[in-house]
């Protein structure tokens, strides 16, 4: 008879683990809170606008191939990819950068800044491209269960970059503050400031430039639909608008969970929900990590986000647009040292539109902004459309062009509809921060050290925040589940 498994969530870790273990025959249910699948990577369709509510950027393909390739599919057997040409625009203060769809494009317009330094970043991403290969196929397929599984013969080589910083890597090679702040960007996919995040995840630089910026045709909710379809191929059962409301234990191994006031009994039990809410789920000895663990670590920043809909294309703008017209360091400040609402802050705009018609209406364009924040901020109203006029009067003057009085529509998402939504801790967006005392090992386990056969997974565990490696947190953890088994 086979092993019944629960999955509390149906986010990205929580769909790969699913599919994971159904390849290993068991028999697997979902319990979803919201009415969709997705968790936060959710889609937002109104007036034939169709928006990406959580993650925009698609990067490290090889990841997303990676995953399909294991239960004998491609992705092109469900989605659309284009790489997009350019990657995407930086506008500063004075200056617009474009980061171009290959290392040749991108060192000419690092030339163009600062004369000599092609050659500085042909050499800092070759070391990227050597940590990638290092980080992807070495050090993230480790289930975080032990300190040695960081030293293999090719991190004990390099063990001097867990304890530099990316920030005083770039800042070595390259003295231009634009070119500084476009290679310290992807670190922020990671949730922490760079001059906290150790120098080998430089990786991120390879990710972004070597292999480039990729949109799935309809929106990154077409990988949702990808994994939803092969995981019910699979044999997996979904229940959406299933909140659960406690995870069951007996003689210190847990028996299933409770949602909607029914009971469900089950082998073992994976959550796939914030970590945090997930423990709150159990009975106070039973939780691994109290709540002074939790105020003490670093969180990966909120977002207040804007989904517009306009009546007219919008000009001077690519699918993906970074405005670092103000102080990055400053923002990042009132991110991580001094937590409020920032003063000037830096935002992302995002207009898939430009490259994918099929998300707006003709003539139209679907745009998609975001502020990032520090976590568990006051959330009101008034303080959304007070930033909201901020940064789309900074958009108008950097591009050149008035948008106010062509917009259709807004909604917002910030930190209250985080926790509302999808109970995460404090309202962050991201997960822990990938900082020196919170890799690996160091971060929340996969597997319960006091409930048996209770498993988490997801971007405050390993390997941490990010679409590709909340798929890679859904294969761990299934193999870890699939051992227990044995």
């Amino acid at each position: 008879m086979k092993k019944k498994v629960i999955i509390i969530g149906s986010g990205f870790s929580s769909l790969s683990a699913a599919a994971y273990l159904a390849k290993e025959g068991f028999d697997v249910t979902i319990y979803e809170k919201n009415n969709t699948v997705g968790g936060r990577a959710r889609q937002l369709k109104k007036e034939g606008f169709t928006f990406d509510m959580g993650p925009s950027w698609y990067w490290m393909p090889d990841i997303f191939d990676k995953f399909f390739n294991d239960f004998g599919k491609k992705t092109s057997d469900y989605y659309q990819l284009d790489k997009l040409s350019p990657a995407y625009k930086i506008f500063f203060s004075d200056d617009v950068i474009t980061i171009g769809d290959c290392m040749d494009k991108i060192g000419e317009e690092f030339e163009r800044i600062e004369p000599g330094s092609a050659i500085h970043l042909r050499k800092f991403i070759k070391v990227a491209q050597e940590n990638y290969d290092i980080a992807i196929n070495k050090v993230v397929l480790r289930p975080g269960l032990s300190p040695l599984e960081l030293v293999t013969p090719e991190t004990i080589t390099r063990i001097d970059q867990f304890f530099k910083t990316i920030s005083s890597e770039v800042r070595k090679r390259f003295k231009n503050k634009k070119l500084i702040s476009t290679l310290e960007f992807p670190v922020l996919f990671l949730g922490a400031k760079p001059s906290k995040t150790p120098s080998f995840y430089s990786f991120m630089n390879f990710a972004d430039f070597g292999l480039g910026t990729w949109h799935p045709k309809g929106g990154m909710y077409e990988i949702i639909l990808a994994m939803e379809s092969l995981i019910k191929e699979l044999g997996v059962k979904i229940e959406t608008n299933s909140p659960a409301t406690k995870i069951l234990v007996e003689n210190k191994k847990t028996t299933g969970i409770i949602v909607n006031g029914e009971t469900h009994l089950a082998d073992f039990v994976l959550s796939g929900a914030d970590y945090h809410h997930s423990e709150t789920l159990l009975a106070e000895e039973h939780r691994q990590y109290t709540e002074a663990y939790w105020s003490k670590k670093t969180f990966a920043p909120s977002s207040l986000l804007f989904y517009v809909g306009f009546d007219k294309r919008i000009k001077n703008i690519e699918h993906h647009n970074l405005f670092f017209d103000t102080d990055f360091e400053l923002h990042a400040e009132e991110i991580y040292d001094e937590p409020k609402w920032p003063k000037n802050p830096l935002f992302y705009a995002n207009f898939p539109s430009v490259t994918d018609k099929s998300m707006a209406p003709e003539g139209n364009e679907t745009g998609f902004f975001l502020v990032p924040i520090a976590p568990n901020l006051k959330d009101t109203e008034e303080i959304r459309e007070e930033y909201f006029n901020l940064i789309l009067n900074r958009f108008e003057e950097k591009t050149n062009q008035k948008i106010k009085n062509n917009i259709i529509f807004k909604e917002s998402f910030c930190v209250n509809d985080f926790i509302e939504e999808y109970n995460s801790y404090k309202g962050n967006a991201y997960g822990l921060a990938n900082t020196l005392t919170q890799t690996a090992f160091l971060r929340p386990n996969l597997k319960s050290k006091k409930v048996k056969n209770l498993f988490f997974t997801g971007q405050l565990t390993v390997p941490g925040p990010g679409v590709p490696p909340a798929l890679i947190s859904g294969k761990l953890v299934a193999e870890l589940i699939t051992k227990s088994n044995n």
